[in-house]
């Protein structure tokens, strides 16, 4: 169970009960929670007797699926935001902070006659008609798994295979502090369907082109140790450019796993990654062990996050940014 209140569950459970058609909508460049959290959702309201329609999709322009993500069941309930409905009835947001994360579906989220929020994020604002958002739950594929069970539909593999890759990916694989025996007790639901674990780590974790290991050694070549950072604490940075992805026709989506090699610096309490997207501009990957709260950092530049995990655009130099960062560290 989650700390959010039975007013709100109710109000969410009557909201989709009662409607027509029900639009879901998870945040831009979307990873396992988001999607996966979106997806299982879709395919349970889909699945339930009557002639209430499903659309989902993500603010995505061009529209597609991250390749390590298409193992996802539930793919044939997405339409581009293209087909989207301009006033949808009634909209549910996934993993999405503000409202602004949702892209080009945010305007038709706004207009909708109800937006029920479910997220995880501390800096959520609080955009939704009902917000279901609960920073002490590790993933938004909990809030997704209550609000099955609350519409009284059983899991089945295809709805438990997105709910599981939330819950793997935002707890780190059952790493994080947030991996509470709730956590475990949700997953021992999910794999109870036959769901096989070593399939969604394998998809998520363990397959890259072999272009990736050439974009990987760029960014790790240029790696740069800040020891005196964050009161002495340490922070690791580097970057992955449009060149190093160029090299090898490799997608943006690839570059988002960097962080995890970065990230392990014994000497850094802070790792960062500035990923340069299709457009040019840095999209940075924060992290932090115990003892920096880089939610807060990044929240400062534009973005937000949890305390252990968040990001931030922007569109100066990679050097201004952890600039900027530094600043705002040494102040915390």
């Amino acid at each position: 169970m989650t700390t959010c209140s039975e007013a709100d569950w109710s109000s969410a459970v009557k909201m989709i009960d009662d409607a027509r058609q029900v639009c879901l909508a998870c945040h831009i460049r979307p990873d396992a929670d988001a999607l996966g959290s979106m997806l299982a959702v879709a395919v349970a309201l889909a699945g339930r007797p009557g002639d209430q329609t499903v659309v989902a999709s993500f603010g995505d322009d061009p529209f597609a699926v991250p390749g390590i993500l298409r193992f996802l069941p539930g793919q044939s309930l997405l339409r581009p935001p293209a087909g989207y409905p301009d006033r949808p009835e009634v909209v549910i947001s996934f993993d999405a902070a503000s409202i602004d994360r949702l892209g080009r579906l945010a305007g038709p989220a706004a207009a909708a006659g109800g937006l029920i929020v479910l997220d995880h994020h501390a800096s959520n604002t609080g955009f939704g008609t009902v917000n279901l958002v609960d920073p002490a739950a590790a993933a938004t594929a909990v809030l997704a798994a209550e609000l099955i069970d609350r519409l009284g539909i059983g899991l089945t593999e295809d709805i438990a295979l997105g709910l599981y890759a939330g819950l793997v990916t935002d707890t780190g694989s059952f790493k994080y502090a947030a991996t509470t025996p709730q956590v475990h007790q949700l997953a021992a639901r999910l794999l109870a369907t036959g769901i096989e674990p070593g399939t969604v780590a394998r998809e998520l974790y363990d397959r890259a082109p072999f272009g990736y290991l050439g974009m990987l050694a760029a960014a790790l070549g240029r790696a740069i140790l800040e020891p005196g950072a964050a009161g002495g604490l340490g922070l690791v940075w580097t970057t992955v450019t449009r060149a190093d992805r160029k090299a090898s026709k490799l997608p943006y989506e690839l570059a988002e796993s960097v962080i995890d090699v970065v990230r392990k610096t014994d000497e850094a309490e802070v790792a960062v990654v500035l990923k340069e997207d299709d457009q040019g501009t840095w999209q940075a990957s924060v992290r932090s062990k115990a003892a920096v709260d880089v939610s807060a950092v990044c929240t400062a530049l534009g973005g937000g996050g949890h305390a252990r995990a968040a990001g931030f655009s922007f569109a100066g130099s990679p050097a201004e940014a952890v600039a900027a960062m530094l600043r705002l560290l040494d102040r915390q």
